[in-house]
């Protein structure tokens, strides 16, 4: 039997799973935004990151045929995207099913008319999700369930009459918690299985299309597949069953990250955040020597050896400013996703100074900046370079920034602090330095926490800082 390793990084906006192999080979991932109940957190990562590892596993079962046929991988990744689809769906049924009570009970003249207008809104978001799912690439960029329903709802309520926003808004928020949170188990066989479905709907439908004239583009792999997307088919299910039936034996675990006291645990299970980001980025990158980690509620600083072990770090745990929270914050407070604000603080054609520290303070000092009329955008690159700025200050601190650096934590995603961190570590420390960035970043610390587990080994924070970093 095959043994596989655990690691669970319980972070304060997100919480993250990934399993390894014995050659530290990552063979799945998880990730939820779930944060009201940390223990079903950490479980709903974890069963993501065994679906993950499941296809995985169906995807080694068919290297040989893929060698041949490469396009046999595109069809893979549309089943899994269409699976991704299929548990979205069943979340958006639920929370559709909570908005029309939630507003049902409302004590509200317009009650009526707010469940009609719900109705009518879910209607029209629910097939725009399934096509960006099924046709587009919605399953590739990581996005949760929150965000992803959050985003559309909120752009048709703008379109309904403001005398009805706030009570359309309030039943959004009452319904969505308890359905992002809720631990569904999914039969992964009779979910492919369904998968395959639409996919079959979806390649005859090309198929047609190019026996019409309709030209596929310039999507080769498309081309392949539309012709002999059966024989995928036909390999893939000779392999479901038996990889829907294999036990994932998780022979050891390791939980870390800023929630890791509550995970159910055994004590020596649990490892110093700090320690696993480290070691995850050095897995990764293994020259690295500096590795800067802005999470959710911390901005972290680390030093690291050869070996991938801690030498010195710096932290800012005290205050929310210049994290993943504060970017949240914001974004509340001009009513985006936290997917647009990077993108938007891109199309500046200047930083506005922003004066606050404080997230609270910052907050106030936006909304006196867009009421004197300075654009959104500007306003956006300040607020990032602002946050760059912190982190900076703590990598001094830390020690500086050596050659290798790898910048980690789910900011990382972020375009424009990507843009100000390599401008700021080149204004500071030279144009010679290696900057590395990497797809799994939001997923270094459950990394770093597989691979201690993989090991068992006992590894604790420099002495000097083991007082200071009790929290950590």
């Amino acid at each position: 039997m095959s043994k596989y390793y655990l690691g669970i990084d319980l972070g304060s906006t997100t919480s993250k799973a990934v399993i390894i192999n014995e050659k530290d080979e990552i063979i799945g991932r998880g990730i939820t935004n779930t944060r009201a109940n940390y223990k079903v957190a950490a479980d709903i990562a974890k069963l993501e990151a065994i679906y993950d590892a499941r296809f995985t596993l169906l995807t080694q079962k068919l290297e040989a045929e893929i060698a041949k046929k490469p396009e046999f991988k595109k069809y893979i990744a549309d089943t899994r995207a269409v699976f991704q689809y299929l548990q979205f769906k069943h979340r958006v049924d639920r929370l559709t099913e909570e908005l029309l009570k939630s507003a049902s009970t409302m004590r509200t003249e317009s009650k009526d008319l707010v469940v009609d207008h719900i109705r009518n809104i879910m209607d029209k978001i629910v097939p725009e999700i399934r096509n960006d799912f099924v046709e587009g690439d919605l399953a590739t960029k990581n996005e949760f369930f929150r965000d992803i329903v959050s985003e559309r709802y909120n752009r048709e309520v703008e379109l309904i009459d403001k005398e009805l926003f706030e009570s359309l808004l309030l039943a959004y928020d009452k319904s969505i918690t308890p359905v992002e949170n809720e631990m569904v188990k999914y039969d992964f066989e009779k979910l492919v299985y369904e998968a395959l479905d639409i996919l079959d709907e979806k390649y005859n439908g090309l198929a047609e299309e190019s026996t019409a004239g309709e030209s596929l583009g310039f999507d080769v792999e498309l081309n392949l597949l539309k012709g002999n997307y059966k024989q995928a088919e036909d390999s893939l299910k000779q392999h479901i069953g038996d990889i829907a039936r294999q036990e994932i034996h998780i022979a050891n675990m390791v939980g870390t990250g800023y929630g890791r006291a509550l995970l159910p645990f055994p004590d020596d299970c649990i490892k110093s955040e700090i320690l696993c980001h480290a070691f995850g980025a050095h897995a990764v990158f293994p020259d690295t020597r500096t590795v800067l980690d802005i999470g959710g509620q911390d901005t972290k600083a680390i030093q690291v050896d050869s070996r991938g072990l801690v030498t010195s770090f710096h932290m800012n745990d005290r205050c929310a400013a210049g994290c993943g929270r504060y970017l949240g914050y914001i974004a509340d407070e001009f009513n985006i996703s936290l997917n647009e604000l990077g993108p938007e603080a891109l199309e500046a054609d200047r930083e506005t100074n922003i004066c606050s520290t404080c997230t609270v303070f910052a907050g106030a000092e936006v909304r006196e900046l867009l009421n004197v009329g300075e654009k959104r955008s500007n306003i956006l690159a300040g607020l990032h370079k602002a946050i760059v700025m912190r982190a900076m200050s703590l990598l001094a601190r830390s020690g500086g920034v050596r050659n290798e650096f790898t910048f980690t934590g789910g900011v990382a995603r972020n375009q424009a602090v990507l843009k100000y961190v390599g401008q700021m570590v080149a204004e500071s420390y030279g144009d010679d330095i290696v900057m590395n960035i990497h797809t799994d970043s939001i997923f270094m610390g459950a990394l770093g926490g597989a691979m201690f587990a993989r090991r068992n080994i006992e590894v604790d924070l420099p002495a000097k800082k083991r007082k200071a970093a009790k929290a950590v």
